[in-house]
């Protein structure tokens, strides 16, 4: 970790200066087998001898002409401003520019050495926040941030925005996910990583049930009176008349046989199924602790990358 600073000053504007500390931040999978991605966060903090200091800084990477401009934000209001940075292989110098307003006047940090060995080469990487509530009860739901830091060299060579689609996969049954928003949005020159809010749906057991008795369907209905009726009645005349002729009562086997396996069809029938004995009940979201993979793809419709991380989820 490293904290520089540089004061700058003015006889007519409030001093102020610029401080930027940066460390390591959380590491994470990338498609390279045996390589991980090492992400860098950077805090700068501008201060001013009288009041606390607004406006935007400027995060650089690299010295004179040669300096590259990485991202810029707005400081809060306490004067500080965050950042998360995919840096490729390689020494890098990053300093921080309060661009400075007419109160407070500009000033510069200190240049801050940073190596970054052994990256992968992933066009951006996707991490999460730990679940909240980390344990989940059917029918609850719990909430993750996913975070998808692009490159400096992904933004760099993209000359119109494109999207970084979200999905999961890895829940048990009657679970599922939602991201808000699903498709993240990335600038050319995007300025640190991008988040969308992911919630994970659990489902408890269905109580409610339908009696065949109630079910809307399962009362005799006309229509079906209309031709059972007429049937009913032809079978009563063709026995009276198979007394006198013997091909109707040939002619009453075949009509019997096709009327036994009408009936056959019908109660086998899906429908019948469902309004003599109805659905069954969902059940509950089974308990466990599940390792759910969070996927980022993005395509320029020639190629795709993606990135995935874990998510851990348990149901109680």
């Amino acid at each position: 970790m490293s904290a520089l600073t540089v004061a700058a000053g003015h006889a007519q504007s409030v001093n102020t200066t610029t401080t930027l500390t940066e460390q390591a931040g959380p590491s994470a999978t990338c498609p390279t087998q045996g390589l991980t991605v090492a992400l860098t966060d950077v805090t700068v903090t501008v201060t001013g001898d009288a009041g606390v200091p607004d406006g935007t800084v400027v995060i650089m990477d690299g010295a004179g002409s040669s300096a590259v401009q990485l991202a810029s934000a707005a400081l809060d209001s306490t004067g500080q401003a965050g950042f998360g940075f995919y840096l490729s292989d390689g020494d890098h110098s990053l300093s921080a520019v309060y661009a400075g307003n007419t109160t407070f006047i500009t000033s510069t940090s200190a240049a801050s050495s940073v190596n970054i060995a052994s990256q992968c080469d992933s066009a951006f990487v996707v991490t999460t926040s730990t679940l909240a509530p980390a344990t989940l009860t059917p029918g609850e739901s719990g909430t993750s941030t996913v975070t998808v830091t692009p490159s400096v060299e992904f933004v760099s060579a993209l000359k119109t925005p494109g999207f970084i689609t979200l999905s999961c996969s890895g829940l048990p049954d009657q679970a599922s996910c939602a991201f808000t928003p699903a498709n993240l949005e990335i600038l050319p020159g995007q300025d640190g990583g991008v988040t969308s809010s992911m919630v994970v749906l659990t489902y408890a057991a269905s109580t409610t049930s339908i009696s065949p008795a109630t079910r809307p369907g399962t009362r005799s209905s006309p229509i079906a009176w209309a031709f059972l009726l007429p049937g009913i009645l032809s079978f009563g005349g063709l026995a009276w008349g198979s007394r006198r002729r013997r091909w109707l009562k040939q002619l009453l086997l075949v009509a019997l046989v096709g009327l036994v396996t009408l009936l056959g069809t019908t109660a086998c029938n899906p429908r019948y199924k469902y309004e003599n004995h109805g659905p069954l009940p969902n059940p509950a979201t089974p308990a466990g602790t599940y390792t759910v993979k969070v996927t980022g793809q993005f395509s320029n419709g020639v190629t795709a990358d993606t990135n995935s991380t874990s998510l851990v989820v348990t149901v109680k």
